[in-house]
């Protein structure tokens, strides 16, 4: 189906797909300059989450009209992807950006069908190719060349950082790993927006109880920072990826994906100051080839 759409449709697909990956990059920039006014991860959290809450419950009212009510497994099930696919993964990847630049948190997030591939061979036993193999080699060999540069630059905290960074796409992978068994049944905007409306609540729940009311006050600058990474780089990605891939199909969105840490690598140097070196360069060229084969793999055997 996607392979007879008039090219114009695709053409608007990749497009949309291509600027949800650059909204969604941007969300490591804006934390990066967030911790700049001294706020910490879990006030951090709690605020981008606050002001998108309402998008999710408009998205998950919306896509739930006219439907069956949510069973209590529904609720459970949505209540554990919640956790680990919006609250855990978040949260995780907010205290990891404390320790490591926007570029290498790009590129050990964009590892994620990496870490998926590994979760279905594990867990269910799924057939892994040698192709497939080969991808991931490539992918984790340029993770390796940033990572290594970062230690011998910046510092062992490095190590802290990647840690966090992975472990929270480890829990997004999880998410998407077990999110298929109710994503026919549900849909996919119903279960993003109880899901991330249940990460919501967790997030601002985490915050009263870590931190006094009084922890609420931070500078101004980082409440309009948090209604932006709220916005552009957390509700509209999820929007625009998911009428992309009802127009070119999820393969054809995950590769148009591929410009995210692209243009991590640019806002973070034209924004942040941050260096681009050789070694970020081939990093990066090595972890984009092996994702593009990964699921350019995919695609074919779709």
């Amino acid at each position: 189906m996607n392979l007879r759409a008039p090219a114009q449709h695709r053409f608007d697909g990749l497009l949309l797909a291509s600027a949800g990956a650059i909204a969604f990059s941007g969300k490591a920039i804006i934390v990066k300059l967030a911790y700049r006014y001294g706020v910490d991860a879990v006030t951090l959290i709690m605020y981008r989450m606050l002001f998108a809450l309402p998008f999710f419950l408009a998205m998950a009212w919306w896509a739930g009209r006219g439907r069956p009510s949510l069973t209590g497994a529904d609720l459970r099930l949505l209540t554990g992807l919640g956790f680990s696919g919006y609250y855990l993964a978040s949260f995780l990847d907010f205290l990891g950006l404390q320790y490591v630049s926007a570029n290498l948190e790009r590129l050990i997030l964009y590892l994620n069908p990496t870490i998926v591939l590994a979760i279905g061979a594990l867990r269910f036993h799924t057939p892994v190719t040698r192709g497939q193999c080969v991808a991931l080699a490539v992918s984790y060999l340029g993770v390796c060349v940033v990572f290594g540069h970062d230690v011998t630059v910046v510092g062992q905290h490095v190590v802290l950082g990647s840690a966090l960074i992975l472990a929270s796409a480890i829990s997004y992978a999880l998410y998407l790993v077990y999110s298929g068994q109710a994503l026919k049944r549900l849909g996919a905007i119903r279960i993003t927006g109880v899901a991330s409306s249940i990460a919501c609540v967790l997030c601002i729940l985490q915050f009263f109880i870590l931190r006094p009311p009084a922890a609420m006050l931070v500078a101004p600058e980082v409440i309009g920072l948090s209604v932006l990474n709220a916005t552009v780089c957390t509700v509209m990605p999820v929007l625009l990826m998911m009428v992309a891939i009802q127009r070119v199909g999820a393969s054809v969105a995950a590769q148009a994906g591929i410009i995210g840490p692209l243009s991590t690598i640019f806002l973070s140097v034209l924004i942040l100051g941050e260096p681009f070196t050789v070694w970020i360069a081939v990093g990066t060229v090595l972890v984009i080839f092996g994702i593009w084969l990964l699921v350019r793999r995919k695609s074919q055997i779709g």
